[in-house]
């Protein structure tokens, strides 16, 4: 077994650009074997997000958004935020009402993903929401979404889809294969 690697030592962190959403920090450490770097990164963030995969009989809950980075619209599972003073259950449940439209009467915890973590500390917990009930709430949405029902003995289908390409989507989408199969309810 090899040995663990020494964690470089932070010289100085510099905040070196700002936006509305962003902030780009400039960080200037050393490696245990001397050699020394500046590295950027966005300025860490205690905020986690969660993305729920809800299903609903034999189908996949969906949604369709924009996303400006590719000005497309995409297919995706309903995600958001978790709020100061929230757990990731209740994000999960509130995010849930406010984009689809429905509640979830369980919720359970398929893993956590990373994102880019050599530029970004942002931390997405993937839930599975079963048990829905109709519960709209009010959202922050510049636009109604457009709903999704995507037959689970047709799941991988989905990576198909040209519009079904965003990693932390394609992930969701083979944990929760995953965990059918592990309940006796999918069979690959």
């Amino acid at each position: 077994m090899k040995k663990s690697l020494e964690k470089p030592n932070i010289i100085n962190v510099e905040v070196v650009a700002c936006s509305q959403l962003f902030t780009i920090e400039a960080v200037d450490l050393t490696f245990s074997n001397g050699v020394r770097r500046i590295y950027e990164r966005m300025k860490p963030c205690d905020h986690e997000a969660v993305m729920i995969v809800p299903i609903l009989g034999y189908n996949l809950i969906l949604i369709q958004e924009y996303a400006v980075g590719l000005d497309s619209y995409q297919l995706t599972f309903p995600k958001g935020r978790i709020d100061f003073g929230e757990n990731a259950f209740e994000a999960a449940d509130r995010e849930l009402k406010e984009e689809v439209g429905f509640g979830a009467a369980r919720i359970e915890v398929l893993g956590k993903l990373t994102m880019a973590p050599s530029y970004f500390s942002h931390r997405m917990t993937i839930v599975v929401a079963e048990g829905l009930y109709e519960r709209k709430l009010q959202g922050d949405e510049p636009e109604p979404l457009i709903i999704y029902r995507w037959p689970l003995d047709n799941l991988l289908e989905l990576l198909n889809k040209p519009d079904f390409r965003e990693a932390r989507n394609v992930s969701a989408l083979f944990m929760v294969r995953e965990w059918l199969v592990s309940q006796g309810r999918l069979n690959y």
